[in-house]
């Protein structure tokens, strides 16, 4: 098995264990074998973390730095980031089987995620208000929330948690940041830097566990004021019956079953290597991975062929080899339920163009890149999140009929629009119920643009500018600039 690397979690400044000494293993997904151990917090655990949290936003020195000193921390974070991406994605691919190129890119990029919102700390400002009331002067200042606690999944887990604490810390909020129990390391390794960075502690704290107890005494806490989550819809509701406890604002990001539209008109070539970026990449086990592929008539035989061909030549490895170009998948669970799902899908009439197995002699959770052609909108498959790579193609006459199509379903993340017509794209972003529309391009990110979703996919947007406002309230101060003495005591002003 080799050497097993033992983890510990940040509360309150200091690298601790778990209060009774628990931990639980970590399984690289591209070997089968443990290889790190983590720390299973217990619910005092937990209540260390919030209360390490509140005393920083209320009392420490975090509370009395000005919004330029806080940019100047999150600063030297993304300096940190770029230095040291290699070695976070490195870790990163060992705990989930992400490809290191992904992983390696992704930890520097997001550097430009804390600069961005550096830059953000000190550009929030309130108001003054034109009253409609003689001698009062009346304006508003925002102010940070508290206590926020992020609940971030395994995959892009270094991305989400930058989405998420970068405007909270540049508000001035303090975190509790609860990794995913089936890959901590990164986190945990990601908090190295923090403690680097020069935040105080208790600023930042980093628990790991698994939803009963650390995620129920977290996400229920009555100190925390904000719940940012993303993660199934099956833990949304638990938070959303914890949060009853402390009437925390929550936003949710919780996947999604994306559309991809390509039309008549579309450019083939870059339609179909888009569609495999956005169902192959990551090994499909992205949020926003386009796995309902939509083909004009006119065009599907040969951007099917074109597809299924590229698609078996896709080189399966080692996550950590340059060469390879799909991982593994990162849970048994995943590889089961993807199992189940392909053949209830075959018994309703699906038929599988490529792909559906595990490739022959491969240790690891590897699993081929599958297509399935669905005759009916009403397969079960076309509308259930598999979080792998499988992608159901379906074909469409009408621009009226494909927009139907896109918005039967229960999720609205993202949609991928493919056509050379300029006014059809606007129609199309109009009309399909996402909150991300890619028009000619697909899986793109960055710091100035807000994402998330509508319907079951859920609510609240990260990134941008406008997350600062998610992590501020405004409060609104009234002046009385009159000498003159207050008038009739009951009567309102």
């Amino acid at each position: 098995m080799g050497d097993v690397q033992t983890y510990q979690m940040l509360i309150n400044g200091a690298w601790v264990n778990a209060a009774d000494g628990a931990t639980f293993d970590s399984v690289n997904p591209a070997t089968g074998q443990v290889w790190s151990r983590v720390p299973e917090a217990t619910e005092a655990d937990v209540n260390r973390a919030v209360e390490a949290a509140h005393e920083a936003f209320l009392n420490g020195p975090w509370s009395k730095m000005t919004p330029s000193q806080r940019g100047q921390c999150l600063r030297r974070l993304a300096e940190l980031l770029a230095d040291r991406s290699e070695e976070l994605g490195q870790t990163e691919t060992i705990d989930t089987g992400k490809m290191l190129k992904e992983t390696k890119w992704q930890a520097k990029y997001i550097a430009e995620f804390f600069q961005f919102y550096a830059g953000c700390a000190d550009k929030i400002s309130g108001e003054t208000l034109p009253i409609d009331k003689p001698d009062l002067f009346v304006f508003t200042k925002r102010e940070p929330l508290g206590v926020v606690a992020a609940v971030v999944p395994w995959n892009s887990q270094l991305f989400l948690v930058a989405v998420k604490i970068g405007p909270a810390l540049a508000a001035g909020n303090t975190v509790v940041l609860k990794a995913s129990e089936h890959a901590s390391a990164a986190m945990l390794e990601f908090g190295k830097l923090i403690e680097e960075a020069g935040f105080p502690p208790g600023v930042v704290n980093i628990v790991t566990g698994h939803g009963e107890p650390c995620g129920r005494a977290l996400t229920g806490h009555k100190k925390v004021a904000r719940i940012s989550f993303t993660g199934g819809p099956r833990a949304a509701r638990h938070v959303l019956e914890n949060s009853k406890n402390n009437f925390a604002e929550v936003s949710l990001e919780l996947g999604g079953k994306s559309p991809f539209i390509v039309f008549e008109d579309a450019n083939i070539e870059s339609a179909v290597n888009a569609s495999i970026a956005g169902i192959f990449g990551a090994t499909g086990q992205s949020c926003v991975a386009g796995s309902r592929l939509y083909l004009h008539e006119e065009i599907a035989d040969d951007f099917l062929d074109r597809m299924v061909t590229q698609s078996k030549e896709i080189r399966i490895g080692d996550p950590l080899l340059d060469d390879t170009q799909m991982g593994p998948l990162c849970t048994v669970g995943q590889r089961d339920h993807i199992e189940r799902e392909l053949a209830h899908a075959q018994s309703e009439g699906a038929e599988l163009l490529t792909g559906g197995k595990r490739p022959e002699g491969m240790e690891g959770l590897f699993f081929e890149p599958t297509i399935l052609a669905c005759p009916r909108q009403d397969l079960r498959i076309v509308d259930t999140e598999l979080f792998g790579p499988v992608l159901c193609v379906q074909r469409f006459k009408t621009e009226e009929e494909v927009i139907a199509l896109a918005n039967d379903t229960e999720h609205g993340l993202a949609a991928g629009i493919f056509t050379c017509d300029s006014a059809r794209s606007l129609r199309m972003a109009d009309a399909v119920r996402a909150g991300i529309v890619w028009v000619n391009t697909y899986r793109v990110v960055s710091p100035i643009a807000e994402f998330g979703g509508v319907k079951g996919s859920g609510y609240g947007r990260e990134s941008g500018f406008q997350a600062m406002y998610d992590y501020t309230r405004p409060k609104t101060v009234w002046m009385n600039m009159s000498d003159a003495p207050m008038a009739n005591p009951f009567v309102m002003r």
